[in-house]
Order: C-alpha cells, then sequence, then structure tokens
C-alpha cells in the first residue's frame, strides 16, 4: 500500500487536483479507499452504472471504447470522473495491464469534499470541459 505521502505526490500529478493544497489533498486521500488489482482486471467495464472514480497509484491500465484501444494510463491517472458527477453507464473498459494500486473515490464522499471545497468543482469542470474538446477535435477535425 502506498503511503500517505506517496499518495498526495499522486493526487498533485491529477490534473483535477493539481491546483489543490496539501490540505485539501488530505480530504481527497481520506476520501478514498487503496485497492491492489492484478493484471488483466477489469477496473471498469463499458456499460455499466458507475458509482466511483479512480486514480492509478502504481501499475498500467488500457482504456478501450466498443472494443477498440482509445488510450494507455499510468501512475497518476484518473478514470471514472463522470461517475462522480452521475450514475451514467461507463463510457469505456479499463482493463490492468500490470497489477495496479488504486485509490478508489466513491460518489458520496468526493461530493462531500466538493461541499468542502468549491474550487475542486471548477476544476473539475474544465477538466471535463478540456476532455470533451479534445474528443470533439478528434471526432470532427
Amino acid at each position: 500500500m502506498a503511503s500517505k505521502k506517496a499518495i498526495y505526490d499522486h493526487l498533485k500529478r491529477v490534473p483535477l487536483f493539481s491546483s489543490c493544497s496539501t490540505k485539501d489533498l488530505e480530504k481527497v486521500a481520506k476520501a478514498g479507499d487503496q485497492v491492489t488489482m492484478p493484471a488483466g482486471s477489469v477496473i471498469v467495464d463499458q456499460g455499466q452504472t458507475g458509482h466511483e472514480a479512480f486514480v492509478i497509484l502504481s501499475g498500467t491500465a488500457t482504456v478501450r471504447r466498443n472494443g477498440k484501444k482509445v488510450a494507455s494510463l499510468g501512475t497518476g491517472s484518473m478514470l471514472g470522473e463522470l461517475s462522480l458527477l452521475d450514475h451514467g453507464p461507463r463510457t469505456a473498459t479499463v482493463v490492468c495491464d500490470t497489477e495496479c494500486e488504486l485509490l478508489v473515490i466513491s460518489q458520496r464522499h468526493f461530493l462531500a469534499i466538493l461541499d468542502e471545497v468549491p474550487a475542486l468543482g471548477h476544476k473539475l469542470l474544465a477538466t471535463l470541459a478540456g476532455r470533451i474538446r479534445e474528443f470533439d477535435r478528434q471526432y470532427y477535425g
């Protein structure tokens, strides 16, 4: 399991949390649970309802949408952010390439952090808007 300092260091690398203070990162870290998943494990499955987001603390994973590889993720990557906002279906499947240590953050805990740290909500919206713009560029040019 990663130490608290290691978790803070990983969270600082996540664009969503990059502008957070150490105190804010402590709240995020405390809201999450650490889990280890072996290589080949499905972290999220496209189409399934999401209730949490994940930060990769160590390891690598592959993102597939409709069976097509769309990204590779590594330490410091976050996935499942949309599930922090709603309980809609997962938009992709993510599978561990190697053993992955993850910080799992439930929607309920994340919303409680947003109540305490409203600036984090602004950062989340900006991150999601950036992803939408990038997908739009890829799709429409």
